[in-house]
């Protein structure tokens, strides 16, 4: 009798500090993607306010607020769904090549092999983006099956 109860007692034990456990594990998580978020927003706050201050805007800041909108978007999606969306790092990655070769480009008047580097590099992202695309439409995992219906 008393060694069941040790049991039943061991039991809830284990189960309240799985219970803290996860508890603390999702506060810190969501406290890091808030730090995220802030990093983000402050930089971009920050940038937006240099090109004010310079009075003009080249395509590479745009493309640089593209960046920063697409890891907000990132982070959004991160709290709704608790996944990392791989394709909206392909994304960043993709603008930030672009904004490289603006910018190599407005340094050098003459192609060089920067720029073909880059955009081998942003064909092989687009083509990493599109089979990552595909394997999730074509085999997608238990729990998009069970939230999304797809006709």
């Amino acid at each position: 009798m008393k060694l069941s109860a040790i049991k039943s007692a061991n039991k809830k034990l284990h189960s309240m500090a799985d219970t803290c456990g996860n508890l603390l594990v999702d506060v810190f998580h969501f406290l890091a993607l808030f730090a995220i978020l802030i990093t983000i927003i402050i930089s971009a706050s920050l940038a937006f306010s240099e090109m004010i201050a310079k009075q003009s805007i080249s395509i590479e800041d745009i493309l640089l607020l593209f960046i920063y909108l697409e890891l907000i978007v990132m982070v959004g999606i991160y709290f709704k769904t608790n996944h990392m969306p791989i394709r909206f790092l392909l994304y960043v990655a993709i603008t930030a090549l672009t904004r490289m070769i603006v910018g190599e480009i407005q340094i050098h008047d003459e192609p060089n092999l920067t720029i073909i580097y880059a955009g081998a590099t942003i064909l092989l992202l687009a083509i990493s983006n599109f089979i990552i695309r595909f394997a999730s439409n074509k085999y997608p995992s238990e729990q998009e099956k069970t939230a999304i219906p797809r006709g």
